[in-house]
């Protein structure tokens, strides 16, 4: 049997090896590497598979997260990078601009910035719909370094106390910084891999400003009724999504349908007073859109909504575009949209 088999393989090898050949160096030229990324259209993401809430109303339509779709350069993408109209093609070099920064520490700052988005989102939702939340607990991370230090703070490190003294609030921090003069040398309890750790922070001076080169978010542990769950990849990053978490939230922990049966997918940052702010990559989030047949884009007033525009006419898209200031002005848009 076995030898039936080799034979066979042999000889299929033997009839086949040029075009084998010839197929494995396509594979290898294909997929070199090149110093680019190519952005294309991106997907959409409906809520209701992120957000879980006790006892939620339901809604006919749909609420969806836009996203961009980012790859890796190599010879097969930057040739459809340069071919396809909707794609676009740029040098990392661009785009990664400090190089003493790691992978680790970007992906670190998005999962961050996703976790103010939907701290925000939550926030807001539950004071707009009369809900009860209450923060239980504080963490203070590191997103950003400037300089690293040998013995210095990292990306991702926790602050718990300066000086010996324990960190509550990040005021606490800054006064102690403004205690010391440029050059002093504080030390700074963190943890770090699940351990404490005492690191250097040097003191230096910008703009008549005392601080240690570092950027710190703040991160909140909540309690909320109804009882709230949020189920994020852990590809997933940015604070974009923030308008429509809001209002999907918001559209669950209050009677009526904010999406009158409609595919709704929207983008922007949202503020603890409900502002929202413009994003990038708007025309891949609506390229994105279409392909998932949706019938309404949300985008933030000013450029956003301008680009989104014109790549409407351009493409000849069947959308409707609305631009959205607030997060007031986008529930009183969709509360009124069948009237």
């Amino acid at each position: 049997m076995f030898n039936k088999v080799y034979l066979k393989f042999k000889k299929f090898m033997k009839e086949n090896y040029k075009s084998i050949i010839f197929l494995l160096i396509c594979y290898f030229v294909l997929t070199f590497p090149l110093p680019y990324y190519i952005y294309a259209g991106g997907g959409t993401i409906d809520i209701d598979d992120r957000v879980e809430i006790d006892n939620g109303s339901k809604s006919e339509g749909s609420l969806n997260f836009a996203y961009v779709r980012e790859l890796e350069g190599n010879v097969a993408s930057f040739i459809l990078g340069n071919i396809i109209p909707s794609y676009d093609v740029e040098k990392k070099e661009n785009v990664e601009l400090d190089e003493d920064e790691s992978n680790e520490d970007i992906m670190f700052r998005n999962k961050v910035y996703l976790e103010n988005a939907n701290q925000t989102a939550i926030m807001l939702a539950y004071n707009k719909a009369n809900r009860d939340f209450e923060i239980k607990n504080k963490h203070f991370y590191v997103i950003y370094v400037d300089n690293k230090e040998a013995n210095g703070l990292r990306v991702g490190d926790e602050l718990v106390s300066v000086n010996g003294k324990k960190i509550d609030e990040l005021t606490d921090y800054t006064e102690e910084i403004n205690k010391y003069n440029k050059g002093d040398t504080l030390k700074v309890t963190v943890i770090r891999d699940n351990e404490k750790k005492e690191v250097d922070a040097t003191i230096k001076i910008s703009n008549n400003t005392k601080l240690t080169g570092i950027s710190v978010s703040t991160i909140y542990e909540f309690e909320t009724d109804p009882k709230l769950e949020l189920k994020f990849k852990d590809s997933e990053g940015g604070p974009s999504g923030g308008l429509m978490l809001t209002l999907a939230i918001y559209d669950k922990l209050t009677m009526g349908d904010l999406t009158n049966g409609l595919k709704i997918v929207g983008t922007g940052t949202i503020s603890s007073d409900g502002t929202v702010g413009e994003i990038g990559g708007v025309k891949y989030k609506l390229n994105g859109a279409i392909k998932a047949g949706a019938d309404l884009f949300l985008v933030p007033k000013g450029d956003n909504y301008k680009e989104a525009l014109k790549e409407k006419e351009k493409n000849n898209y069947d959308i409707d575009i609305k631009a959205i200031g607030t997060f007031d002005e986008a529930v009183e848009y969709l509360e009124n949209l069948n009237s």
